[in-house]
């Protein structure tokens, strides 16, 4: 009785699963196979793009280099890198990122609160597998752009070499 009844509870189980897979909906306008594909190619590529404070300070300065802060803009206004430009990673799209990069080949230095410790209300640390930049040298490499660096450490803003602007900043 009971084996007949664990029988029965794994077909229905079983079936339950099907039904859902066969009534997912289909929606072209994502693919989560082809982002499985980008974060699997981009992976090497971003780890030899990560560079220290002063390298990142370095090419910050380089005429064409483009800072992208991908935060929000609430967070952006109360902190960011002296000089950086501001689109918000919700707003990713083919038309937002072409008005703020000039092209495809213009360097893109980029940086995320997980950057920063010691300015929790505008650098709140997120979760480690989370943080924003993973996904924003993923899309970046999605919309075609191909030289992105991203600052690497994680830097005590009191002792960072960068200069900030926004207004937590004294």
């Amino acid at each position: 009785m009971i084996r007949r009844l664990g029988f029965s509870l794994l077909l229905s189980a079983a079936a339950l699963a099907q039904a859902q897979t066969e009534r997912a909906p289909v929606n072209p306008l994502i693919d989560y196979d082809a982002f499985a594909a980008n974060v699997g190619v981009v992976r090497s590529l971003r780890e030899s793009r990560r560079v220290s404070e002063t390298e990142f300070r370095r090419m910050a300065r380089e005429p064409g280099t483009v800072v992208l802060d991908a935060r929000s803009e609430r967070l952006f206004k109360l902190r960011h890198i002296a000089g950086a430009v501001n689109l918000s990673f919700p707003e990713f799209t083919q038309s937002t990122l072409a008005r703020l990069i000039p092209s495809a080949q213009t360097r893109i230095l980029i940086y995320c609160n997980n950057n920063f410790t010691g300015a929790p209300e505008s650098l709140p640390t997120k979760a480690v597998s989370s943080a924003l930049n993973v996904s924003t040298f993923v899309s970046l490499y999605a919309y075609g752009y191909r030289n992105v660096y991203e600052l690497g450490p994680a830097i005590d803003v009191a002792r960072s070499s960068l200069r900030f602007e926004g207004s937590e900043v004294r």
